[in-house]
């Protein structure tokens, strides 16, 4: 592809179909970043008010604010059940994007190491590199 660097090792595409099978709402604890924009999109999915999904939903870490989780590290946006999100179609950018994060994309290894937990690494249409590069604009992790 013109204009595209030899080195970058993605630059024929990335196979990603989301199969919405929870995998990447549950283990380990960490951070779901998130945005007013994103809470008043996913209090409004709930039915809510933005101040009662931030109180019920949300938690401070310093000045940024990040969902909570239930013990053990699934979101708490995460139905037990059917192990599908609650808030799906307004899920915050840092799910969107899954899996094309900086972390994810750096070398061949960690993409293998993302496609190891999720199901859908590596599965459905080929994700052509401008769409990849598009989704990692839109957060740093």
């Amino acid at each position: 592809m013109a204009g595209i660097p030899s080195e970058l090792w993605y630059a024929d595409g990335l196979r990603f179909r989301c199969t919405q099978c929870g995998d990447c709402c549950t283990g380990a604890e960490g951070y779901v970043w998130v945005n007013q924009a994103e809470i008043d999109a996913m209090a409004a999915r709930l039915g809510m008010e933005p101040a009662a999904f931030e109180e019920a939903y949300v938690r401070r870490v310093g000045i940024r604010r990040s969902l909570t989780e239930r013990p053990g590290g699934d979101c708490v946006l995460l139905d037990a059940k059917t192990r599908g999100c609650t808030v799906y179609a307004e899920r915050p950018r840092q799910c969107r994007t899954w899996p094309f994060w900086d972390s994810n994309l750096k070398s061949p290894a960690a993409w293998d190491e993302a496609a190891a937990a999720c199901p859908g690494c590596n599965k459905g249409q080929l994700v052509p590199l401008e769409k990849i590069r598009e989704q990692a604009a839109k957060i740093r992790l």
